[in-house]
């Protein structure tokens, strides 16, 4: 079920509270109805219940390099680790540790480590280095020009270095190479804290490597009063930009999406609103979307939403300011959504559902530019596992899958009749 991370005007650490009894606030009440009716459950989502003392750690990132070879990365001890497949994830190399130095790694799903690559042969990570202070961290960045055979030291994205929240990294690279890393910050929360002032939700920040890595320039803030727990949607743009999208508090409290381009010199252009759903709750449903941008600049997103009381994952086409075409999944306890656009025509969903037995993996595909879809059931798991990945290469989708009893699985997809 759904972690629901309370808003606490004047708390720097909001506690967490689990939508499975443990309200302690009248205003989380119609949202934990909404979860509970997701289907999700203690033990397969991730974010536990009172049977699961320890949050789950299966989170983890993945990306093809330009030869086809898969990488993911994820959390082992006090290390990231990486490994990877010259066979479509039939087979995986040994782990490979990032950071040599030991030091505390998020793996928390929404907060897993991110590998991508770049054009001549780079390996690039990021991952949340939680502080000693409850939800705080730093965004660490480490990379291989070598191919993934050895890793430079890691070092900070950004130039803050308060103990606040610096959290829920995105990383992503675009066509001319370039590194772009973005969070979510609570610098401004602390800010109007002392001026006493109020201040809804958190701000999004990003960073830009041009350098491939090397250093980094930021910190640009792209937007104030974003939902606090929820995963960035960071991806490239047919004309050499970066969309963002995440989860926003509009006033006075709803839920929704917002969307902003940004540019490597630091400049994003001014938000825009991307989803209507006008959920309003004074909490964070740890509960981030997707989005891919098609060659004709058609943005394709996927999220979570609670409407008209009900608990719905839907997907979209943001075109020419506007959104369209937004539809429910085909699986009403659909929940953890990704999505992937392969060209103008042949789009990718997948997601996660909890069915009463078992946690299952299932996809859509559209070969009409998201007009139509056909459902596939691709996989099951009676125990835990993390939210399912959507990766192309070569004009075909694929999805990573990670669960506690069976690892780590890919799934081709994007093929008629596949």
């Amino acid at each position: 079920m759904h972690t629901l991370t309370p808003t606490m005007p004047g708390a720097r650490g909001a506690v967490r509270l689990i939508a499975a009894g443990l309200m302690a606030c009248a205003t989380l009440a119609s949202a934990t109805a909404a979860a509970q009716a997701q289907g999700s459950h203690a033990g397969h989502d991730g974010h536990g219940g009172q049977a699961k003392a320890k949050m789950s750690e299966l989170g983890t990132g993945a990306a093809f390099d330009r030869d086809g070879k898969l990488w993911i990365a994820y959390k082992d001890g006090q290390h990231v680790a990486v490994r990877w497949s010259t066979d479509y994830g039939r087979s995986f190399s040994a782990a490979r540790h990032v950071n040599a130095t030991p030091e505390p790694v998020a793996a928390d799903h929404e907060s897993r480590p991110k590998v991508a690559t770049g054009p001549d042969g780079q390996v690039y990570i990021t991952w949340t280095q939680p502080l000693p202070r409850p939800w705080t961290g730093f965004i660490r960045f480490a990379r291989s020009t070598d191919g993934g055979k050895t890793f430079a030291g890691p070092l900070t994205v950004h130039a803050n270095r308060d103990q606040i929240a610096h959290r829920f990294d995105a990383l992503a690279v675009d066509p001319a190479g370039r590194v772009f890393v973005s969070w979510i910050d609570k610098r401004d929360v602390a800010a109007a804290e002392a001026r006493k002032q109020p201040y809804a939700g958190a701000a999004i920040y990003y960073a830009v490597s041009s350098d491939h890595g090397m250093t980094f320039q930021g910190d640009y803030k792209i937007a104030d009063q974003s939902c606090e727990c929820c995963r960035i949607a960071l991806t490239p743009t047919p004309d050499g930009r970066m969309l963002a999208l995440w989860r926003h508090v509009f006033p006075p409290n709803a839920r929704d999406h917002a969307l902003a381009l940004l540019g490597a010199d630091g400049k994003a252009a001014p938000m825009q609103r991307a989803t209507f759903d006008d959920w309003r709750i004074d909490a964070c449903p740890h509960h981030g979307p997707g989005a891919s941008v098609a060659p004709d600049g058609t943005v394709h997103m996927v999220w979570f939403s609670v409407r008209d009381g009900k608990p719905t994952v839907s997907l979209g086409r943001w075109r020419d300011g506007k959104l369209q075409a937004q539809r429910a999944l085909d699986d009403p306890r659909a929940q953890h959504a990704d999505i992937v656009a392969l060209n103008d025509s042949d789009l990718a969903v997948v997601w996660k559902s909890f069915d009463g037995r078992q946690t299952r993996l299932s996809a859509m595909l559209s070969h009409d530019g998201g007009n139509t879809w056909q459902t596939r059931k691709l996989a099951g798991t009676e125990r835990d596992s993390d939210r399912p990945h959507l990766l192309q290469h070569a004009g075909r989708a694929y999805v990573l899958w990670r669960t506690e009893a069976e690892g780590f699985q890919v799934f081709a997809l994007g093929q008629e009749g596949a």
